[in-house]
């Protein structure tokens, strides 16, 4: 059994350590837990991992955020994985920081990555992990401050939350998305 785990975020190192890169970041982290790697293809970076006898296909869109509904469903179809094995790793400033929310279908909350998935989809009927990146800055700095490093006190407990969406999109091929969100939305 595949499963397909898309970290949003946009390519290039001055995106690297951003907010909206969460996704992104998530993803390193897991592959490099796993010791393999990224490769660059078509539409994105993409590691293949195994875990519990499952089939992870991890993909980092090189479409840019606003266009990431491209690469999901040309991994979706390229894969045969279908919508309900696949799971979107996203940056979110209605959270908390560090917060995980996962949820199966809902509202892209005007992020652009998510608005561009469900276009492309023609559904918002998709498995989510939502990171809370907070919403710390002033009227009119919203871009600014998502595409913003993290702060010295954000990367202090930075590893610990990303270990904890780490565990959440394990769980996901496990153990399937309700008992995920049963178990990871309240941590």
């Amino acid at each position: 059994m595949k499963y397909l785990i898309i970290g949003l975020g946009n390519p290039g190192d001055e995106y690297k350590n951003t907010r909206h890169n969460i996704g992104y970041t998530v993803l390193d982290n897991l592959v490099k837990k796993s010791g393999t790697s990224f490769s660059d293809k078509r539409y994105g970076f993409v590691a293949n991992i195994k875990h519990r006898g499952k089939n992870l296909v991890l993909v980092k869109p090189t479409t840019f955020m606003n266009l990431s509904g491209k690469a999901v469903n040309y991994y979706m179809k390229k894969e045969k994985i279908p919508i309900e094995k696949t799971m979107i790793i996203v940056d979110d400033i209605a959270l908390p920081f560090g917060s995980v929310r996962i949820r199966n279908k809902g509202g892209s909350a005007g992020h652009n990555g998510l608005e561009d998935i469900e276009y492309t989809l023609g559904s918002n009927v998709y498995n989510r992990l939502r990171f809370g990146i907070g919403n710390d800055f002033n009227k009119g700095n919203q871009v600014n401050y998502v595409l913003g490093e993290w702060t010295e006190d954000e990367k202090l407990l930075l590893a610990e939350r990303i270990e904890l969406a780490i565990e959440a999109i394990l769980s996901f091929p496990v153990l399937g998305i309700e008992r995920t969100m049963n178990f990871y939305n309240n941590k």
